[in-house]
């Protein structure tokens, strides 16, 4: 969004505040939140996050508006940068800070919400000791959507030399809780480092130390972003994000239903695959132990519906396919780091052939989500790339455990057919089904999935035969999906757009895929 403001629009404001007829608050809002394509997961709040109620909040301030390059309440679409600056989350609502840096202006937006969830913007003139300005731009969420944003406000007040910081607020409608974002002000971008450092770093930025979760996106999310910190560390060497591995572990391994365990039996998959990359890369017993009570978990769900397989959720029996191929991967790879194993590979392999015989791999090579319920035949769902990249880890890792390449030679046919899938591929750019609606909270981490179990088995091949497949992806989204603070939105094609935890996660495993297997070196 790079749209030169008209003069006009800086002098409005001017002009009705020195009338005595315009007050803060400004109820415009632009932009709304898709609704999500898939279910979403709302998980409790996490103990380590503190809210406040609206109680205990100032009352609405009203003040003459602040100009700078535009004057406070200009609209979001004049903005000539979007950085995520920071976020927060309450009942399961994203409450996110924008920045515009260029234009020293934010605002704030509220995702995943529901109507008459409410978001606004507070403003500080002394780094946050105390609240100048609030409920500025205060939005609520209109009937049929999802989320909603406030109009932009100057960070800054340069008529009165004031450096400010802003922060975003928000409460759900039906809740008194408020929970805010930090403040933060303007920020110049780095510009040291390769692209892949660069974009883990932007990744780090939306960690909160405090949960031990990311940003702006949600628990399995967040599994596959310590993931992605977890394969550069092992790709490049760099060992400086150890503590967020013991952080992360150390205050969650009790949240929800315990060792990283809970009603969705994918999200534990996901888990058990993050700790097993904390085991190859530190070594230490307790991450793979953790590994091995998930994929017992896991394994505790099978039964003979649909004639095998471990389900989606404890409280259903759907069979779907990234249950499946996360348990094959997981439980692949635990007995590839257990001498002396034969249980963990005989599991793999029983879920493996049953799912090979389920009819979710359709004629096309492609993975359909599940299986219908009533008939137990491939249900036609969506084939999201993360189904398509999960089984090439899956079986990556059980031909090092078998020591049989057909399992290769199999994972080849999978890959040909999803690289060359312009349905997944326009132009050749790699496109989740769901980005023409925004992907809702799930869908903004499936590509980075794919590409990095692809990457997996490109390494495993002989000549690495989708490696140009795989800079592309890299090299594309680089230049198209990247704003100067090395984020980068839902579109690996562009434009950039929906920044969020998930996102950055989702284009860092990008820049890390091509680099698999090429052992440490300079990320």
């Amino acid at each position: 969004m790079s749209r030169t403001p008209s003069r006009s629009s800086h002098l409005l404001p001017r002009m009705l505040a020195a009338a005595g007829t315009l007050a803060l608050g400004f109820g415009v809002v632009t932009g709304t939140a898709a609704a999500a394509p898939q279910p979403v997961r709302v998980a409790p709040a996490h103990p380590a996050a503190k809210a406040v109620t609206a109680a205990q909040l100032p009352v609405a301030t009203l003040a003459a508006p602040v100009c700078g390059t535009l004057c406070d309440g200009a609209p979001v679409t004049q903005a000539r940068e979007d950085r995520l600056a920071d976020g927060a989350t309450i009942y399961g609502r994203s409450i996110e800070l924008h920045m515009s840096d260029l234009d020293a202006m934010g605002w704030a937006s509220i995702n995943n919400g529901d109507p008459t969830d409410e978001v606004w913007l507070d403003r500080s003139y002394d780094g946050g000791k105390t609240v100048a300005d609030t409920k500025l731009g205060d939005a609520t969420i209109p009937a049929g959507k999802r989320g909603t944003t406030t109009a932009m406000f100057n960070v800054n007040d340069p008529d009165n030399r004031r450096t400010g910081v802003l922060r975003a607020c928000g409460k759900a409608g039906n809740r008194d809780d408020v929970r805010c974002t930090a403040w933060t002000g303007v920020e110049r971008p780095s510009t040291q480092g390769t692209p892949t450092k660069r974009a883990v770093e932007a990744l780090v930025k939306l960690y909160n130390r405090d949960t031990g979760l990311w940003k702006t996106t949600g628990w399995w999310n967040s599994a596959n972003a310590l993931t992605a910190v977890l394969d550069y560390q092992l790709a490049t060497g760099d060992r400086s994000y150890d503590w967020i591995v013991a952080n992360t572990y150390d205050k969650n391994l009790h949240a929800q239903g315990g060792n990283f365990t809970n009603d969705y039996v994918d999200d534990t998959g996901w888990w058990a695959l993050a700790w097993i990359r904390a085991y190859d890369l530190t070594g230490q017993q307790r991450y793979l132990e953790t590994a091995k009570f998930d994929v017992d978990y896991m394994w505790s769900t099978r039964d003979d519906v649909c004639g095998g397989g471990v389900v989606w959720n404890v409280n259903q029996r759907y069979k779907n396919a990234v249950t499946n191929e996360l348990f094959v991967k997981a439980a692949a790879s635990l007995h590839n780091r257990m001498p002396g194993d034969s249980e963990y590979l005989d599991r793999a392999l029983n879920i493996w052939q049953w799912f090979r015989a389920s009819g979710m791999i359709n004629a096309d090579n492609l993975i359909n989500d599940g299986l219908d319920g009533t008939t137990c035949q491939n249900n036609g769902g969506t084939t999201w790339t993360y189904n398509q990249g999960i089984v090439l880890g899956a079986l990556t890792e059980l031909a090092a455990a078998t020591k049989d390449h057909s399992y290769l030679t199999q994972a080849r046919e999978l890959a040909d057919a999803s690289t060359g899938s312009e349905f997944l591929n326009p132009d050749g750019v790699l496109t989740e089904p769901c980005e023409a609606n925004g992907c809702g909270a799930d869908g903004p981490t499936f590509k980075g999935v794919y590409v990095r179990n692809l990457g997996e088995l490109n390494a495993a091949l002989r000549g690495r035969p989708y490696q140009r497949y795989l800079q592309r992806q890299a090299t594309v989204s680089y230049l198209r999906d990247r704003n100067r603070f090395d984020q980068y939105g839902v579109h690996w094609a562009g434009p950039i757009e929906a920044i969020s935890g998930a996102t950055q996660q989702s284009a860092t495993e990008a820049q890390i895929a091509p680099l698999s297997g090429r052992g440490p070196a300079k990320g």
